[in-house]
């Protein structure tokens, strides 16, 4: 567990320091994350914008949810919502898109198992179909316009997503490109 979390906030561009008398070993070969092998000692949360507790003892967890909200630090306790002052939702991520699942701590399980069928439906195309939206959306900021209250659903609507997933991106841009030339007219 500590390792997804871990994994999960280097991704978000976290510096990652581990307090932990054993940790596996593709935690420790990560680069990004500074592993210090010991207990964790009161205080040890002190200077941190975030910490989380992924210790498996509820015990240690509750001290550094206590040390966190005493030194004005957001603690997340894996799997024990009452020593959390922030949940960590199940999230999906396809390039820049992320869609997220949360339970606010009830049930980790059920934002699991519904990013689990997220996945299933969200596959690789909603990267492509994101990134020729986004490149169409600059097109037109780079005249001035705004993009707001165009006609995005339209085209969405349009089966675009069914041309990405069946291989024709070409017809996909080209409906957005007509969507880009109407508004710079």
């Amino acid at each position: 567990m500590a390792l997804a979390k871990a994994v999960g906030l280097l991704e978000a561009g976290a510096v990652v320091d581990v307090i932990a008398p054993d940790v596996v070993p593709e935690l420790e070969d990560r680069p990004g994350i500074s592993v210090n092998r010991r207990e964790y000692r009161s205080g040890d949360v002190e200077g941190y914008r975030l910490a989380v507790a992924a210790t498996g003892c509820q015990e240690v967890n509750a001290e550094v949810y206590r040390d966190g909200e005493s030194a004005g630090v957001w603690v997340n306790s894996a799997d024990d919502p009452d020593n959390c002052s922030f949940t960590l939702p199940s999230k999906l991520r396809r390039g820049p898109l992320m869609v997220t699942c949360s339970t606010g701590g009830h049930s980790p399980a059920l934002s699991r198992w519904l990013r689990q069928r997220l996945e299933a439906e969200i596959g690789p195309e909603y990267e492509t179909l994101l990134c020729l939206l986004s490149e169409a959306r600059e097109r037109i900021q780079a005249t001035g316009m705004h993009t707001e209250g165009l006609a995005w659903q339209d085209v969405l609507d349009s089966g675009m997503l069914e041309l990405i997933r069946s291989g024709e991106t070409g017809q996909a841009q080209a409906k957005i490109d007509r969507l880009v030339e109407n508004t710079l007219m």
